[in-house]
């Protein structure tokens, strides 16, 4: 077996090389690029194909230009996403996703999948709390 890692920069990570569950492990910022809202939703609007930024503003229904620049900024740094600014005029730029981002998206989906599949469940589990908890106030 192969002796833990245990630096500053991957954190307290006992017999695996990274540990999430680490305060200083750097693939907790990874599984939040992922996991956050925009960017799961920009991982699995990418993976439908190529978009340019506009047009996957308006796939990510909600998203400010502010957010979905920095999302993929974060996505691009941690090599899930792939941004290819081309030299015309006015510039074209077109992102897609990596290799490693099209496995992390594929994975993502089958739980966005699941999520849609199970949301009356979710919906009538809410309203069963929401009830109890007005009886009780």
């Amino acid at each position: 077996m192969e002796p833990s890692v245990q630096t500053a920069e991957r954190g307290e990570c006992q017999d695996l090389p990274y540990n999430v569950f680490a305060r200083s492990c750097p693939s907790r910022g990874t599984l939040e690029h992922v996991t956050g809202r925009w960017g799961s939703l920009t991982l699995g609007a990418l993976h439908e194909g190529t978009f340019r930024f506009n047009e996957l503003r308006r796939r990510v229904d909600g998203v400010s230009e502010k957010m979905l620049s920095q999302t993929l900024h974060a996505l691009e740094r941690d090599g899930l996403v792939h941004r290819e600014a081309q030299p015309t005029n006015p510039p074209r730029v077109d992102y897609t996703l990596t290799p490693l981002g099209r496995e992390v998206a594929t994975r993502l989906l089958t739980l966005i999948h699941f999520v849609e599949g199970r949301m009356d469940d979710v919906l009538e589990a809410r309203e069963r709390y929401d009830e109890t908890r007005a009886a009780t106030e």
